[in-house]
C-alpha cells in the first residue's frame, strides 16, 4: 500500500477513536476535540485543548485521561509505519508538570525503531506557547500477528 494511503488510514483511526466510532466511551471522553495537525509517516503532532470531563479532584488534566492519549497517539505514529495497529508491551510515563481545564497543548509522537515485531516511539505532550514538557511517553509496541486491524485491539485502560 502506498505510505500516504498508510498515513491517512492511521489518521482516520485516531480521528475515529476521539469521535466514539470505533472506541471505548473512555477514549472517547479522553481524546474529545484532539486536533491532528501535520503528520507524516512515523510522526504525529496534534493539538488539544484539556476538556473539562478530563480533570482531577483539584481541576488538573487527569493522568489517567493524559495516558489514553498518548496511548492511541503512539499507536497511531506506529500505525502509519506499520499498516496495523500493536499491542503495548512496554508503557511508561514520566511526568513533568501539569495541565489546567481548557489548556492548550501539543502531543507529538515519533517511532524512534523498530526490530522485528517491535516498533518503539516516544511522545512529548507541551504546553502550547513556552513548549515546557508536561509530560513524555516511552512505549514498546509488538504485534503477535502480521497485518492486525485495529478494530482487533482495544485500550488497555
Amino acid at each position: 500500500m502506498e505510505e500516504d494511503a498508510i498515513l491517512q488510514k492511521s489518521l482516520k483511526w485516531l480521528r475515529d477513536l476521539s469521535k466514539g466510532n470505533i472506541s471505548h466511551e473512555l477514549e472517547a471522553l479522553t481524546l474529545e476535540g484532539l486536533q491532528i495537525v501535520p503528520a507524516q509517516k512515523g510522526s504525529i503532532h496534534c493539538n488539544f485543548v484539556v476538556p473539562t470531563r478530563a480533570s482531577d479532584p483539584d481541576g488538573n488534566w487527569h493522568v489517567g485521561a493524559m495516558a489514553t492519549l498518548i496511548d492511541d497517539v503512539a499507536a497511531t505514529a506506529i500505525y502509519s509505519v506499520v499498516d496495523h495497529v500493536k499491542l503495548s508491551l512496554d508503557f511508561s510515563i514520566s511526568f513533568y508538570s501539569t495541565a489546567k481545564i481548557q489548556e492548550e497543548v501539543e502531543i507529538e509522537a515519533k517511532v524512534i525503531g523498530e526490530k522485528g515485531r517491535l516498533t518503539q516511539v516516544v511522545v512529548e505532550v507541551t504546553r502550547k506557547g513556552n513548549r515546557e514538557l508536561i509530560a513524555l511517553g516511552k512505549q514498546w509496541m509488538a504485534s503477535d500477528k502480521k497485518g492486525m486491524k485495529p478494530s482487533q485491539v482495544s485500550s488497555k485502560l
